[in-house]
């Protein structure tokens, strides 16, 4: 177990947190990795490669692979370790050293925070093993430490690889040990506070429940909160509906939230009609005459169903990169209107500093699938806005078409017709004005028409 502070390393960048005069103040982050234990585990060819390696603290995981040679992935770029092939004495080697494999195909090292995912074929036998370093790195979330102290529920979001259990991490610990709340971790996979009985240091004071199997995770959820009183309820990975139902119980009775979800952007939550709960979900309404006309929209438009489960949502862009959402309801509904949004984006420069700016609203902004977009952001695609609709050339002035010999005789026919029925109407005292003239030939057209059509 090691722990070190290194510059160079890209989880180990200085992160520093604005104060409340507005000053910065630059703290260099602690590495806890532990890269011995993982390399104990490996084949110990495998493992001189690495140990010897220019970027070992740079590592992100190693691939073993039955009849390809061994990789290994850092931070900057992945390359091959040996022109040997991975045998599958080489996986036995891995196997026997590591804990169970559970439902999810991931086991881990004790007392560490390394995970192994086994890749097996369809009778069963492991023939690939991604082996992940697990990091505890202190100090990474100065980028919403103000955030985190706010008793608001966040949701993290990102891809897979950009450190949101590792942020997951910290958070837990700041929570139990700087703010002393009563923060229990639901931990699925292990991944948060290690593997084995006994959770990894990295977690403070946290308390941390195992789930025997992934898809009883929700009601390891709910157990929590009605047997152990907590305060903040951490949990990793929210996938299922399920899961995304319980969450929302917990957010109701009073307990502060802290997850993560697959998904690079709010947008794509919306989306997602298993995860839409976590931010209040998405229902089809319609709308009466007037208020779609104040709208300058369709009738028939998306809104939110509800009070989203979490209040604050951060895209983690990258490591030391993130976009923050600090009133998830508002960003929803503008997303759902079509409204451009004005982005705010907090990073971490070269001296350690929190840099946080506000990027100018897209005015190019749609709303999603199934919504119109008000009158004012609607653009034309069609070909009269696009240019392509050229008028003809000449004086502007329409051409008649020539008038045949049949229409001719037919005009005439409607002139005596409608003048016998003014001296009809003349006789009766019944003078028709200009209108009832025009009405009377339309009703002609329509008789001359039809004695036509009998024909």
């Amino acid at each position: 177990m090691v722990f070190h502070n290194d510059a160079q390393s890209a989880e180990s960048a200085p992160v520093s947190s604005a104060t409340s005069a507005g000053r910065t103040s630059t703290t260099q982050s602690a590495v806890y990795d532990d890269l011995e234990a993982l390399m104990a585990v490996l084949p110990p060819d495998t493992a001189a490669q690495i140990q010897h390696h220019q970027q070992a603290d740079q590592l992100i995981e190693v691939i073993l692979d039955l009849g390809r040679r061994p990789e290994a992935r850092f931070l900057s770029k992945a390359e091959y370790l040996s022109e040997q092939v991975v045998t599958k004495e080489d996986l036995q080697y891995c196997i026997d050293r590591v804990g169970y494999f559970g439902g999810d195909n991931r086991a881990g090292i004790e007392k560490t925070l390394h995970r192994i995912s086994a890749i097996r074929n369809r009778s069963g036998e492991v023939i690939g093993l991604t082996c992940r370093v697990g990091r505890a790195v202190f100090g990474t979330i100065g980028l919403i430490q103000d955030l985190v102290e706010r008793r608001q529920s966040i949701l993290m979001l990102g891809r897979p690889g950009v450190g949101k259990t590792t942020a997951l991490r910290e958070i837990a610990r700041v929570l139990a040990d700087d703010l002393g709340r009563r923060v229990v971790i639901i931990d699925t996979s292990n991944e948060i506070a290690g593997d084995g009985d006994i959770p990894h240091p990295a977690i403070g004071r946290a308390r941390r429940m195992q789930v025997a199997k992934p898809e009883l995770q929700h009601q390891v959820m709910i157990e929590a909160v009605e047997n152990h009183t907590p305060e903040v309820i951490v949990i990793d990975e929210i996938g299922t509906e399920l899961e995304a139902t319980a969450a929302r119980t917990i957010a109701e009775r009073g307990v502060q939230l802290v997850g993560t979800a697959h998904g690079n952007q709010l947008e794509n939550l919306m989306k997602n009609p298993t995860l839409s709960d976590l931010v209040g979900g998405i229902q089809s309404v319609t709308l009466g005459d007037d208020e779609a006309r104040r709208r300058g929209s369709q009738k028939s438009v998306l809104e939110r169903k509800a009070p989203p489960t979490f209040d604050i949502a951060v895209e983690m862009l990258e490591r030391q990169r993130w976009v923050i959402h600090e009133d998830v309801a508002a960003t929803v509904d503008s997303l759902l209107r079509g409204r451009p949004l004005a982005t705010q984006i907090r990073a971490v420069n070269e001296a350690g500093e929190v840099i946080t700016t506000t990027e100018a609203p897209k005015i190019t902004a749609t709303p999603l699938k199934g919504r119109s977009p008000s009158l004012s952001t609607t653009k034309g695609k069609g070909w009269r806005s696009s240019g392509r609709m050229v008028p003809p050339k000449g004086s502007g002035i329409v051409e008649r078409l020539p008038v045949t010999a049949e229409q001719q005789t037919f005009e005439a026919m409607l002139d005596r017709a409608l003048n016998e029925d003014e001296m009809v109407a003349a006789a009766t005292e019944d003078s028709p004005g200009a209108g009832s003239r025009t009405h009377r030939r339309s009703e002609w057209r329509r008789y001359f028409a039809s004695l036509c059509l009998w024909h």
